[in-house]
């Protein structure tokens, strides 16, 4: 069978992605597999619209597609999402329709689901079958167990495109509504008082659902609030994969472009700092996640502590959890506060106005308490994840993250609370005495919240 493999790494041929792939093309040496270098080479594919179409021509004669990719902040590449992008701009879906397909990914584990379900949610718009996926860890090939494993994946990928097996479809289908939001008149305006409120976008159309939420939150206020366009930034280039950044937080781009100076004087002063786009595909666009991925230059710290934030976003999110989660998870991992999404969805421009104001409103109150919500699952998950790895087998890339881990004191490791590992053994002890066990197990509720009753007695 002709197999092809869309590779999402910039990397290119050295992508550890990729050596998942040469390990199963010696495997399985019957089956051709073509890799295609979609990350690396999408500057000069956008340009060239005759090497976009011979792309698709592959794909159109392949018997089975392999999207294949390493993990960028809670997806993929921002050059891969725009290769999905022009997919739907070139209007070309009709060549995926029913074409077998699976997922291949490497990573640290780090929301490697919210990129798959992403994944899965494309080839499911597309029409593709959708046979499965593989999450692996970036050294699982070194691992007998795990090659094996990545083996039966492919063995399986295989054997569906054979026997033209029936498969399930995951996701509907989105649906985007015509709704024009025509806004109000702000008569409350808000005093910022000092602190200062930023807004960066990926469109200065003023008269679309999104550019005209923005002038309404804007005028929400009655100081001026800055509104930076995304797309009037000089940005040579996308993410290299290079880590070259892991050691003191110095992009390969340096002083190249407008990025570093304008994340650390713009996207990092403001004290409310607000997120606007476009859902496109399932995602936002491709500017947006060129503008994440190029932000890995402070590597996996945080640089937003204590702001307060939002999204204002035009297009379907109810309809996206996925979306959702990743946006929620970044600005919970970058310890700052989630205030709310606004969006479009309501069809009511009384309402979205009532939203827009009580938005500003929240930033501002929620601003001078200095409120930061408690993490959950996803973040205190995430930051454990990224905790271990820097400690560990990381250390010597990210040393940047190393120093700022250890100065932070988030190496938080449950081993090194001494008087805890003491109260553990002398109760395990314990409560192998029979007498000790039953009066233990009698008095255990109540002792659960005794710390709490204190709280509440003073």
């Amino acid at each position: 069978m002709n197999i092809i493999v869309l590779n999402g790494s910039p990397k290119g041929k050295i992508s550890a992605t990729m050596q998942y792939v040469h390990f199963i093309q010696k495997k399985f040496s019957q089956h051709e597999l073509k890799i295609i270098n979609i990350s690396q080479k999408m500057p000069k594919i956008e340009k060239d619209e005759k090497l976009f179409h011979e792309i698709i021509d592959e794909i159109k004669e392949s018997d089975g597609v392999l999207w294949a990719f390493p993990l960028y902040f809670f997806l993929l590449h921002s050059h891969y999402k725009r290769f999905i992008e022009l997919i739907s701009k070139n209007d070309v879906k009709s060549i995926f329709e029913n074409k077998y397909t699976a997922v291949l990914t490497t990573s640290i584990h780090f929301f490697d689901h919210t990129a798959h379900n992403y994944m899965n949610a494309i080839c499911d718009d597309l029409n593709m079958k959708f046979v499965g996926s593989f999450s692996a860890d970036m050294y699982d090939l070194v691992k007998e167990k795990e090659r094996q494993r990545l083996l039966l994946f492919a063995e399986d990928f295989f054997e569906a495109i054979e026997n033209k097996i029936a498969t399930t479809k995951t996701y509907k289908p989105l649906s985007y509504s015509d709704f024009e939001y025509i806004p109000g008149d702000a008569k409350d305006q808000i005093d910022i008082g000092n602190r200062k409120v930023t807004v960066i976008t990926d469109s200065d159309d003023i008269h679309t659902n999104l550019g005209k939420m923005i002038d309404r939150f804007r005028k929400s206020f009655s100081s001026e609030v800055e509104v930076i366009n995304l797309y009037n930034l000089d940005i040579k280039g996308a993410c290299l994969g290079c880590c070259h950044c892991g050691l003191d937080n110095i992009c390969t781009y340096q002083d190249q472009d407008e990025y570093i100076e304008f994340y650390n004087s713009k996207v990092k002063t403001p004290d409310i700092l607000i997120f606007a786009g476009n859902i496109q595909d399932r995602y936002l666009s491709s500017r947006w996640k060129l503008f994440f991925d190029r932000s890995f230059f402070n590597g996996h710290s945080p640089t937003l502590i204590g702001k307060q934030m939002g999204f204002i976003l035009s297009g379907p999110l109810s309809q996206i959890p996925n979306l959702r989660q990743i946006l929620e998870s970044h600005i919970g991992l970058q310890q700052a506060n989630l205030v709310d999404f606004i969006t479009d969805e309501y069809e009511d421009s009384t309402q979205i106005d009532a939203l827009l104001q009580n938005f500003a409103k929240r930033l501002i109150r929620l601003a001078d308490k200095n409120y930061v919500r408690p993490s959950n699952f996803l973040v205190i998950g995430g930051r454990k994840i990224f905790r271990d790895d820097i400690w560990g087998r990381l250390r010597f890339v990210f040393q940047a993250d190393y120093r700022f881990y250890k100065e932070h004191g988030m190496y938080d490791f449950p081993q090194k609370d001494f008087g805890v590992r003491i109260k553990n053994s002398t109760m395990m002890l314990l409560t192998k005495i029979p007498a000790f066990k039953k009066e233990f197990i009698k008095r255990l509720k109540g002792e659960m919240i005794k710390p709490h009753q204190k709280i509440l007695g003073k």
